[in-house]
């Protein structure tokens, strides 16, 4: 990712932290709309589960710039994902729902550039959690 990405994506999580909880909700409601099959995944409330998601996004997008972190941390996460269940194809479904969820919570903030940035992120961190989740895998 570049510098400039790095901060679109810090000073657009920024504007949607204040309404963590109104974003989580949508970000779950579009999720389960793309597929429902998903649901069953997610075994907490959802209020904690929308703690958790913003949370994780959180540390995700603070160290975006520090991959020495970044890439446990993402690892970390695709092998506990695994354990619940999520397969390759699921992060597909969820960055659809990410993007979607920053269109509405951002607005007109939401710019080509923005949408690019939060996109590149998402590759990044998707691919890292799968990778580490098809090793965990093929070590089994």
């Amino acid at each position: 990712m570049t510098p400039r990405q790095i901060e679109l994506v810090r000073t657009s999580f920024a504007q949607v932290a204040p309404i963590a909880g109104s974003v989580a909700r949508l970000f779950y409601g579009r999720l389960f709309e793309l597929d429902p099959s998903l649901r069953p995944l997610f075994k907490s409330d959802f209020e904690e589960q929308g703690n958790k998601l913003m949370t994780m996004i959180g540390g995700v997008v603070g160290t975006l710039d520090q991959p020495e972190k970044l890439l446990p941390l993402a690892q970390n996460l695709g092998r506990r994902h695994a354990a619940y269940g999520v397969e390759d194809l699921h992060y597909e479904t969820v960055g659809a729902a990410l993007l979607w969820t920053l269109d509405k919570g951002l607005g007109a903030d939401f710019t080509l550039e923005v949408e690019q940035a939060w996109a590149a992120a998402y590759g990044l961190l998707s691919t890292t959690m799968s990778t580490a989740a098809n090793e965990m895998f093929a070590a089994a």
